[in-house]
């Protein structure tokens, strides 16, 4: 990586991945070599495997590698937050832990965001991973089919996949949206709320080649449904400024 202050970080949270964060680290490294001064910030979200140890390793060996460590497991939207405030870079991207978004999709979002950010007079803009081509069993792909029509009709968000993993935003454009449990899930709404840009790209899906996914129909659906209230309920109460330059005096 180069020496210079980096222009991206990509924010990995984690929560007993041992036999995936290697392979993810060494894909994120050769996706983003030569093309932009790059970090990786992976949040351990109190794993009880030995996903921290296994990071700490990759650590001793690549300076560009910043391993942080919940004492208390917090979820995945609070593992992301920690990791976007350990964050040094203005731009950020995320990734699943599980090896199921591939780093070198990365590169793209960021010409596209990059270019979107100019047109859009330098307003929050959000670059959301689309899985077109999903690999998971048909039960998954059914439910996010359902869930993602659910939600883009209520909010209004215009997004086919919400909750892909890999996004791509200004770091300070994040830590200005309310926070909350499962925000990320919501981000391209909280984006619009704010203003913002939001646009979906489509990216490749994987399989998952070692652990188990944390995720289920069951542990989703009701949890799912009471948080889009939450973020309908935000949507009614957002106000946006539009401040004209105040005047100098000489």
């Amino acid at each position: 990586m180069s020496p210079r202050a980096p222009e991206i970080s990509v924010v990995v949270p984690v929560h007993n991945e041992s036999g995936n964060v290697v392979a993810l680290l060494d894909e994120i490294e050769a996706a983003l070599t030569g093309v932009a001064a790059f970090e990786a910030v992976f949040v351990d979200d109190r794993s009880s495997d030995d996903t921290a140890g296994v990071l700490q390793g990759y650590a001793q060996a690549h300076a560009w590698l910043t391993v942080v460590q919940h004492v208390n497991n917090c979820g995945q939207s609070t593992a992301v937050r920690t990791g976007v405030r350990f964050a040094r870079a203005p731009v950020i991207a995320t990734l699943d832990g599980d090896g199921q978004n591939h780093p070198a999709d990365i590169p793209a979002l960021l010409s596209r965001w990059r270019s979107l950010r100019q047109a859009s007079d330098s307003g929050p803009v959000l670059i959301a991973g689309w899985r077109a081509k999903r690999l998971d069993t048909p039960l998954r792909r059914f439910s996010s089919r359902v869930a993602n029509g659910v939600r883009s009709r209520l909010l209004g968000d215009a997004t086919p996949d919400s909750g892909c993993g890999l996004k791509l935003f200004a770091r300070d454009d994040f830590l200005d949206l309310p926070y909350f449990d499962h925000m990320h899930r919501f981000l391209p709404a909280l984006f619009r709320r704010a203003g913002g840009t939001v646009e979906s790209v489509p990216v490749r899906h994987r399989n998952r080649a070692h652990g188990q996914s944390h995720y289920g129909v069951g542990n989703r659906l009701w949890v799912g449904l009471v948080d889009i209230l939450g973020v309908m309920w935000l949507q009614r109460r957002a106000r946006i400024a539009r401040v004209a330059a105040p005047e100098r005096k000489a």
